[in-house]
């Protein structure tokens, strides 16, 4: 593949450019040997504040599986909250998962740690750009040890209609492989289509009682 589509991790402020990138919906092995998984999504009925309402408060409660599975019914399997979260704070949260990719083993166990968006975008710009950004690094549960799978982002811009999410994964080679970035741009897709249908909703009914 062409270096032009590359977006190490880097070269994420990329993002905040007007238009689209070279790789917007796809899957490769970055020069770095990371692989990169990207999806986008078009929500016509949402917007940046509606995505971070699912994260803050959609996602509650704190054990949430009924809900998870909600995004995606097959691969979503248990979601619940660490101690640091908080209804409407979930940045230095984890969101303790466990999900399978296409509903086939193996069963994978994630943290998911969410981060400050300004430790990769400058907040001002991603105002200018009409844009908040989710962001999270994930750690490989096994017993008690953890290590490092990768980061990801979900890049929400609004738009003259309703939204689009431009998802970005980072995986580390020591987890992933091209079968694996496969799956979870599969993954992917499902939950933010199930996301886009699914969030008016839940975001009316729980907002504008």
């Amino acid at each position: 593949m062409s270096a032009t589509l590359e977006l190490p991790l880097e070269q994420v402020d990329r993002l905040l450019d007007p238009g689209y990138l070279p790789l917007e919906s796809g899957y490769m092995r970055l020069s770095n040997g990371y692989y990169l998984v990207a999806v986008l999504t078009r929500m016509p009925y949402c917007d940046r504040k509606m995505i971070e309402w699912w994260f803050a408060y959609g996602l509650s409660p704190k054990e949430h599986t009924s809900i998870y599975k909600l995004w995606h019914p097959v691969d979503h399997l248990y979601g619940a909250w660490d101690d640091r979260w908080s209804p409407g704070n979930y940045i230095g949260a984890s969101h303790i998962i466990e999900e399978t990719l296409g509903g086939r083993p193996p069963v994978v166990k994630l943290r998911i740690h969410f981060q400050d968006p300004s430790k990769f975008f400058d907040p001002s710009k991603l105002e200018k750009a009409r844009a908040t950004a989710i962001c999270a690094r994930s750690y490989r549960r096994e017993g008690q040890k953890e290590t490092e799978e990768g980061v990801v982002i979900h890049f929400v811009r609004d738009k003259d209609v309703g939204c689009e999410v431009r998802s970005r994964f980072w995986l580390n080679p020591t987890h992933a492989n091209y079968e694996m970035a496969k799956r979870l741009f599969t993954h992917c897709t499902e939950e933010m289509r199930n996301l886009a249908v699914l969030l008016p909703y839940l975001y009316t009914i729980s907002v504008k009682k």
